[in-house]
């Protein structure tokens, strides 16, 4: 891509991806433009949204949550502004409008909307009181909530409604959480791995109940209570849903960019229309769509190559991206096959003593899933058979022991 006089990058979200893209354009020293524009949706700049749980439980204060110092971006001549989304693309002119009614022309324009939180539609889910946990601002409200109310109900028994939970829980919170599967983390997790972390949960007094939904949240001025699908009530304060997420892509929709549930875009990033690319959390590639950071940095390193002229096959290919978390101390990995079934065998390692659970599934001498808790080590290690597919016959017997083990055996 060849510098124009006044060649404008303009970047329309700054979480995570986006601000991966921009240190990886910055990383270059070929320079394809001559200006960095970022629209900012949220009051603060580019930060660890991972570390938000930390800071709900008082783990971590908010300060160390920041990215990048806010010199960083003078030095590299970015232009970000906070708390100002983009509302419209012109493509024609090739402008987009923000909310505050700036009109900024661009050469190229990024799309990193990134994903809001879903809701399951249940009636009062709009009563003051209900609240999500997704970003800086849903953390701040839910420290307030608790200088002033003792009881929650979190809904959804996935990551981020664990943390939630927990957080809450550590801020001195009756917290009842709510998940509709049969066990916690169902889609990285096998029933053995759930009940364990079940019980993990509910010794740190976290009430956990699986196998349920609310139909309904009552109320009037606040929300009172929850109505599970069994008919019980459930009294509480507050209510968190973390029942996943929907990518946004309303702006796109509304400039005429064709969508599925998000942005589509081909393996190098680019929408239908040659000037507009889209990555993370708000992209589609084909029939998959983005819920991990680490797709996201995968695709901002291709798109900065695409951005500055490099190899033109660079390419975004999605992999299976093995899940790495640490839910209230308990590390977890998962990759591959999570349960087992008629065509696999299991190898299964546990310690009891110190709530260490691994579970391995085979299938014709290859490895196709681990599931490991308490001790996560070895997971990069099984990570890479999974992916080579080799023959691990020669170790077969020594698998749940790890690498030293298998590679003695070998």
């Amino acid at each position: 891509m060849k510098v124009q006089s006044e060649s404008t990058l303009v970047i329309c979200g700054h979480g995570m991806v986006a601000q991966r893209l921009l240190e990886a354009l910055c990383r270059n020293r070929c320079k394809p433009f001559t200006r960095i524009v970022v629209f900012n949706g949220e009051t603060a700049p580019a930060y660890n949204r991972i570390q938000l749980s930390a800071l709900l439980a008082g783990d971590t204060a908010e300060s160390s949550l920041a990215l990048q110092p806010g010199d960083w971006f003078r030095d590299n001549g970015i232009e970000v502004f906070n708390g100002e989304a983009v509302v419209a693309i012109n493509r024609q002119d090739r402008t987009v409008t923000t909310a505050t009614g700036r009109l900024q022309s661009y050469t190229h324009l990024v799309l990193a909307t990134g994903s809001r939180p879903a809701k399951p539609g249940v009636p009062g889910e709009d009563l003051p009181g209900v609240m999500t946990f997704r970003d800086l601002d849903d953390t701040r409200s839910l420290i307030k909530t608790t200088r002033r109310h003792r009881r929650a109900v979190v809904v959804g028994g996935g990551f981020l409604g664990l943390e939630a939970a927990d957080g809450l829980s550590q801020r001195g919170m009756a917290v009842t959480l709510l998940h509709r599967s049969a066990h916690l983390l169902n889609r990285q997790l096998d029933t053995v791995g759930g009940q364990l972390l079940q019980q993990h949960m509910e010794h740190r007094g976290v009430k956990v109940r699986t196998g349920t939904s609310p139909t309904a949240l009552l109320g009037r001025s606040l929300v009172r209570a929850v109505q599970l699908d069994d008919e019980t009530l459930i009294s509480t304060d507050l209510v968190v849903f973390a029942t996943g997420i929907t990518p946004v892509t309303g702006l796109a929709r509304k400039a005429g960019l064709d969508c599925g549930r998000g942005i589509l875009v081909n393996s190098q990033l680019r929408t239908g229309d040659p000037a507009i690319s889209a990555l993370g959390e708000c992209c589609q590639l084909g029939d998959t769509t983005f819920g991990l950071v680490e797709p996201g940095y995968q695709q901002a390193e291709v798109l900065a190559n695409v951005l500055v002229g490099g190899a033109p096959k660079v390419e975004y290919r999605p992999v299976a991206t093995p899940t790495r978390l640490k839910i209230s101390g308990i590390p977890i990995f998962s990759c591959g096959q999570v349960s087992p079934g008629p065509d696999t065998e299991s190898v299964v390692w546990q310690d009891h003593e110190h709530n260490h659970y691994c579970r391995l599934l085979i299938r014709n001498q290859r490895l196709t899933g681990a599931v490991l808790l308490g001790d996560t080590r070895d997971g990069p290690w099984y990570s890479q058979r999974i992916r080579q597919q080799d023959d691990i016959s020669r170790y077969r017997d020594h698998i749940a022991f790890g690498k030293n083990y298998c590679e003695a055996a070998a």
